[in-house]
């Protein structure tokens, strides 16, 4: 390993948990054989779960599925577990998350036949079905078509040694939302099956999951990874096992108060995601966010609704400061805005981190027009490192350097730290204010200040930096339906069928428009524009207006 190799990997894992440290060296070991002990009895007068988020069908045929942006076939034994597929794509393969999906009963007989076949020809020794994280998903999901008499002797007895495997394997060497996982598993598993066993499982499950929640969920509502998507599907897994508690009321009569307190936990939550969401009605692209991955913010609301959970008020006008997750929200006339002013995410888990502190997306007459890059891809490689890095977003870069040091799929090293957040709203404007100190860690020891006013019908951008460097670069990427013409000092930007906005800088240089892609989804790269302008040693201040 070279020098520059094992610095790198110490300034990362100086940020572990102990717990994840072991947990790692225990994932070296080989994995332990299946206990196929007969299962425990099943508990009698669950209703099925009728209840669910909204999601989109994932088979497209008998053992045709289509998801991430991709379709495939799971036609072989080898299917399953395809090296030429993404080694998520693998994981969703192994999901059946079809089976919660719209129409999933008219798609029955599909479902049915595909447990029949992994049940014979998934190998839990070799297989990354059987690691713990599918294997939770893949439990709540058999769970749900069990309590709707589905699952035959073979799946059940199969479904209670899944239970014992995630019960051996808690993911302690990752923790955030795999722990929650699979402690939302056990629970589902402790409420299917009755007896000792069963009750040990769903006793573990519930205590990891308040222990979880109480750490995960910030006072702010916002679950800590900073990442609207997964927000989304913490949030998803709170009602989901508000919904099992309603059906199986007797099975929890050991614990009581769990449905209120899941209750209240909810409840932030949905008003933190609401702040998080564009006109459009859809989630922010910070961190690894993604359209389509996670339920709707909107089916979700509908889900809460349906689970008797009162409405989600919406976010006020004016600015909403969601403290302990880090970011702003501007409502102000015809523009929302929102803002990353906080951590990347928690010290030990930056995982789902991208580098990009003081980025900001914004709509106006209710469509998205400035973004960040979005997520289209979790494999290793060049593209991964683009989207994570700073150039993909709305922010400043300096010296060719990301504001935090992303590297690999899921790893980060050195991390910027905010400071200095004023919030204030005078006379009808409101200024925003924050620094980041990512760039210390460069020879010029150089700190990024930006600050945001929305005033009359417009927002004056101010980014200043602080130190030495020698080039640094502004850019601004746009929503795909936007387009850009620069002239001289100025870039006019239009949308079809919306009025058009101005951007110049103040000081008369001229801003450059660039080609570049946005990535709503998984498996997807629409083409869109940015606008690039330049900071110098000569001029290491820039403002930005932009008028609409």
């Amino acid at each position: 390993m070279k020098v520059a190799e094992a610095l790198l990997y110490a300034r990362t894992l100086r940020h572990l948990r102990p717990a994840q440290l072991l947990g790692r060296a225990r994932r070296a070991l080989p994995r332990a054989s299946v206990d196929r002990a007969p299962a425990p009895a099943v508990r009698e007068g669950v209703a099925p779960l009728a209840a669910a988020a909204r999601r989109t069908p994932v088979l497209a045929g008998p053992t045709r599925i289509s998801m991430l942006g991709e379709t495939g076939d799971l036609g072989s034994r080898a299917d399953w577990d395809d090296p030429t597929r993404s080694a998520l794509w693998r994981y969703h393969a192994h999901y059946f998350d079809d089976m919660r999906a719209e129409g999933a009963v008219d798609r029955g007989a599909w479902n049915d036949a595909l447990v029949a076949r992994w049940l014979d020809e998934v190998d839990p020794a070799r297989s990354a079905g059987w690691d713990a994280y599918p294997t939770s998903l893949r439990i709540v999901n058999w769970v749900r078509w069990g309590l709707a008499g589905r699952l035959n002797e073979a799946a059940v007895q199969s479904l209670a040694s899944q239970a014992r495997h995630v019960r051996a394997n808690l993911e302690w060497h990752i923790l955030g939302n795999h722990l929650l996982a699979n402690a939302k598993a056990l629970i589902f598993a402790g409420t299917y099956f009755t007896g000792r066993e069963a009750d040990e499982w769903r006793h573990k499950g519930l205590a990891l999951l308040r222990r979880e929640l109480g750490e995960q969920v910030l006072p702010d509502g916002g679950h800590f990874e900073r990442s609207p998507m997964y927000h989304a599907l913490v949030l998803e897994d709170v009602l989901d096992v508000i919904a099992l508690v309603q059906s199986a009321p007797d099975a929890f009569a050991d614990a009581p108060g769990t449905e209120k307190w899941l209750s209240g936990v909810s409840a932030g939550m949905r008003v933190w995601m609401a702040a998080m969401c564009h006109p459009d009605g859809e989630i922010a692209l910070f961190n690894d966010a993604a359209f389509e991955q996670a339920p709707s913010p909107a089916a979700l609301e509908d889900y809460a609704a349906r689970l008797g959970r009162p409405a989600a008020p919406a976010p006020r006008p004016g600015a909403t400061l969601l403290e302990d997750t880090g970011y702003v929200r501007v409502d102000r006339g015809p523009t929302v805005a929102i803002l990353d002013v906080g951590e990347i995410g928690p010290r030990y888990l930056p995982g789902h981190a991208h580098a990009d502190s003081l980025s900001f997306e914004l709509s106006v007459a209710g469509r998205r027009a400035i973004v960040n890059s979005g997520t289209s891809l979790y494999e290793p490689g060049a593209e991964r490192l683009r989207q994570r890095g700073t150039a993909a977003h709305s922010t400043v870069e300096v010296d060719g350097a990301d504001s935090s040091e992303v590297w690999a799929s899921f790893r980060v090293a050195r991390r910027a730290h905010p400071r200095g957040l004023t919030v204030d709203e005078q006379g009808g404007a409101i200024t925003v204010r924050c620094a980041h100190d990512g760039y210390r860690r460069l020879p010029g020891r150089v700190t990024h200040a930006r600050g945001w006013r929305f005033d009359g019908d417009g927002l004056v951008l101010n980014d200043a930096l602080e130190g030495r460097f020698d080039a640094a670069v502004s850019r601004l990427h746009l929503h795909p339906d936007v387009e850009a013409e620069a002239g001289g000092a100025a870039v006019a930007l239009t949308r079809e069928g919306a009025g058009a906005l101005t951007l110049c800088s103040s000081d008369g240089s001229a801003p450059h428009v660039a080609a570049g892609t946005w990535h709503p989804g998984f498996g997807r790269s629409v083409p869109n524009l940015h606008v690039r302008c330049a900071l110098s040693p000569a001029a290491p201040e820039l403002e930005l207006h932009l008028t609409w």
